[in-house]
């Protein structure tokens, strides 16, 4: 944008029924497309539609930003993905889209994310606190 350019007016939603294919590309222009699963459109669909919540980010309609969340309101809140198109990177709306999903939820529920190595110093910057006692599962060896 040019100094004289007017500042864009970002529109925040609740969108449950978001699409595979403004999911996918707003993915690719934030550059997290490369840590999720966007060659297999079945698997982001049942992302998608497996979510507990899902808030965006819109210029004049077009999607800049989304925050999807597996949550059950009460207890916890996984931030899964927080993507922002490069092009308006840098200007708050990672960190309103945060907001929001915090404000979603009910009194006393934990609000956690995992970053990405190259977000980590975005979230820090944010203020947000890193937690020492998370431990990933996925490769759990089997029961012997």
């Amino acid at each position: 944008m040019t100094a004289n350019a007017a500042v864009p007016v970002i529109h925040y939603a609740v969108e449950p029924d978001l699409t595979a294919d403004a999911f996918i590309d707003v993915l690719h222009r934030s550059g997290l497309a490369e840590r999720r699963p966007v060659a297999d459109r079945p698997r982001v669909e049942a992302m998608l539609r497996n979510a507990g919540l899902i808030i965006t980010a819109r210029v004049d309609g077009a999607l800049i930003g989304v925050a999807r969340s597996i949550t059950d309101f009460v207890y916890c809140c996984y931030l899964s993905d927080l993507a922002v198109d490069r092009a308006y990177q840098g200007q708050g709306i990672g960190k309103e889209l945060m907001r929001r999903t915090r404000d979603a939820m009910g009194e006393g529920t934990m609000c956690l994310l995992l970053s990405a190595p190259k977000a980590i110093s975005f979230y820090e910057d944010a203020g947000l606190k890193r937690h020492e006692q998370a431990f990933l599962f996925t490769d759990l060896p089997p029961a012997s």
